[in-house]
């Protein structure tokens, strides 16, 4: 992770807030993995953002509920990219899809293109 942030130089990084599981295994593993993914952003001193799975659905596809392939269907029309294949992949988009139209985000981008 070191390598991609140093590489891709991002402002701000995205996630999914921990969600339940019935898998125990699983849930611990995948705490794990963000727990390292948010060391990494915050040795680099970027702000991270968590947005609950809900949150995620309704900004990408307007619906809090949609499905797994509801979601991974929008984020190829809205990113026009129609040879995305790994919904793992669309899953982390539609959280930057969801951080990008937050307020913040949002404020950040109108004070950019004002000045």
């Amino acid at each position: 992770m070191n390598k991609i942030i140093e590489g891709v130089k991002p402002d701000e990084l995205s996630f999914e807030s921990i969600f339940y599981s019935r898998n125990v295994k699983m849930a611990i593993e995948l705490a794990h993995i963000r727990g390292a993914l948010i060391l990494s952003a915050k040795l680099k001193n970027l702000p991270v953002f968590e947005y609950s799975p809900l949150e995620i659905k309704q900004a990408v596809v307007g619906y809090g509920r949609a499905s797994k392939d509801q979601v991974h269907k929008m984020v190829k029309i809205l990113l026009q990219n129609p040879l995305l294949k790994d919904s793992h992949a669309s899953d982390a988009l539609a959280a930057a899809i969801c951080h990008s139209n937050s307020s913040a985000l949002s404020s950040k981008i109108r004070d950019l293109y004002a000045s």
